[in-house]
């Protein structure tokens, strides 16, 4: 599988992007989709899943209420809303898929098989 990441760019604290990620190959291995970030000098942590269904989504406290992911199965693109933005919410940007997984493990990194080359949001104050 492979992921392409965009959307990425520069926005005043309080604004919103939306970024996408198109998986191409062997989609079949991408039943969850994630987004994870990772700034420099700390580790990679998760933002929110998605089961192909849509119905099963994980949110990391840090995102819930502010972030909406989604995928439209139809492009084999996974979304991610992001609204409110704080300057702490700059980092590289990276999508993620995976096979099933329970929805107490979809923020954990190493249950994802495949990564996307990340996109960078940077939010100022």
């Amino acid at each position: 599988v492979q992921l392409q990441a965009s959307g990425g760019g520069l926005v005043q604290a309080g604004g919103s992007l939306r970024l996408s990620c198109a998986a191409s190959g062997h989609t079949d291995s991408s039943h969850t989709l994630g987004w994870f970030r990772q700034t420099p000098g700390k580790e990679r942590e998760s933002v929110a899943a998605i089961r192909r269904n849509g119905g099963s989504t994980y949110y990391a406290t840090s995102a819930r209420g502010r972030f909406t992911i989604s995928r439209d199965n139809a492009k084999n693109t996974v979304y991610l809303q992001m609204n409110s933005l704080k300057p702490e919410d700059t980092a590289v940007y990276y999508c993620a898929a995976g096979p099933y997984i329970i929805i107490s493990a979809m923020g954990l990194a190493r249950m994802y098989n495949y990564w996307g080359q990340g996109t960078l949001v940077t939010v100022s104050s």
